[in-house]
């Protein structure tokens, strides 16, 4: 076993034998939270170097842990993990899941910040389509243009001196 997933207002905890969890209102869900105010497919918990993360699968009412609405994290410990509005605690030791070293890093799928704007990364614009790989390849060519530095339209730097005149 991997962990245990437990309810804190009471209820029977969800021993975690597998790596992957999908969590949420239907019943063809791993974990089925039979509640109006979880989603279809809610989100997402997956082992990974001995952590788990959870993944929003885009819900309606999110997923926090400690308090903190994510959209991609690592549950540590003894974190305390909201899906929607019903808390429960995640408890499991990484070292018995395989985790050696220092925890990897916070984000499962990668924290690349360029790769959504900030009204994306706060859920509240749909990602646009992605760019064309004939895009890309004109945006290399284009780079070198870019780096370079364009010619100087300054005049030629003026001779103060010369030009006063003493009576």
């Amino acid at each position: 076993m991997y962990g245990l997933l437990s309810p804190t207002g009471g209820g029977d905890p969800f021993p975690l034998s597998k790596t992957e969890y999908v969590v949420g209102r239907h019943k063809s869900c791993d974990i089925v939270l039979n509640f109006s105010n979880v989603s279809g497919q809610h989100c997402k918990l997956v082992l990974s170097e001995g952590y788990w993360y959870v993944v929003d699968l885009r819900s309606t009412n999110g997923v926090k842990v400690n308090g903190f609405k994510v959209t991609d994290r690592r549950v540590d410990p003894g974190a305390t993990l909201a899906i929607s509005k019903h808390l429960f605690k995640l408890q499991y030791d990484p070292r018995k899941n395989g985790a050696t070293g220092l925890p990897p890093n916070d984000m499962l799928l990668g924290d690349d910040v360029l790769s959504q704007s900030l009204m994306q990364r706060a859920g509240l614009e749909k990602a646009k389509p992605q760019d064309t790989v004939a895009d890309e390849l004109e945006l290399e060519a284009a780079i070198p243009a870019l780096l370079t530095p364009a010619p100087s339209t300054l005049h030629t730097p003026r001779d103060f001196y010369s030009e006063l005149v003493f009576d």
